[in-house]
């Protein structure tokens, strides 16, 4: 009795700290998504020299958020905080179609990281209010998120300045830690409505 007591205490009390890498261009919106997850509201920011770290909590889970500057300088330096990390957010300024082939390539260089095996990925499609945003399954398309096959990943529609769809993510990226790492099995692409994109395993 006492052990299956300590298992459900568990489950609902967990004592562990999770770690969210957030990551991105510059002026894409991380520091605005890291204080609107930490405090529930916007605040005035100013460029990430370095990084930004709060602890976030959502539904009884504590996470560690590391959030990364995203100048070109210091792009390189990401790889220094990727150890034990649980989940990438990438989050995207989805008006800036020029760079869209440089998230691309970040992307892709993360994936590929030995101590990011296992990591769950959420791409944060930021600033959808502003009305030439790309949709996420544009964007999905334009960084071949539906090739990716060695992470679970999703893509949520977002707006960092109202807090629109950052708490769905977090409930995707909480869904994830719960149920342990990624599964070994052939993932297969769902789609689970305009503003989201996910890629899970086949049944």
């Amino acid at each position: 009795m006492g052990q299956l007591f300590s298992v459900f205490w568990n489950l609902w009390f967990p004592n562990k700290e999770y770690k969210i890498v957030m990551v991105g261009l510059d002026n894409a919106g991380k520091t605005t998504t890291l204080y609107r997850l930490h405090l529930g509201q916007a605040v005035s920011t100013n460029p990430t020299l370095g990084s930004n770290v709060e602890q976030v909590t959502y539904k009884n889970l504590k996470f560690e958020v590391w959030d990364l500057g995203g100048q070109a300088n210091m792009r390189p330096s990401w790889v220094q905080y990727y150890k034990h990390t649980d989940a990438i957010i990438m989050v995207i300024d989805s008006t800036d179609r020029a760079r869209i082939s440089v998230v691309k390539n970040e992307l892709a260089s993360l994936l590929s990281h030995d101590h990011l095996k296992g990591a769950a990925i959420l791409v944060m499609a930021n600033k959808q209010d502003l009305k030439d945003a790309m949709p996420p399954a544009e964007l999905s398309e334009a960084l071949a998120l539906p090739a990716i096959r060695s992470h679970d990943w999703h893509i949520q529609s977002s707006c960092a300045l109202s807090g629109q769809g950052l708490s769905d993510g977090l409930e995707w990226i909480s869904q994830h830690v719960r149920g342990g790492p990624a599964s070994s099995t052939t993932p297969a692409q769902k789609i689970t409505s305009p503003q989201t994109i996910t890629q899970q395993p086949a049944s």
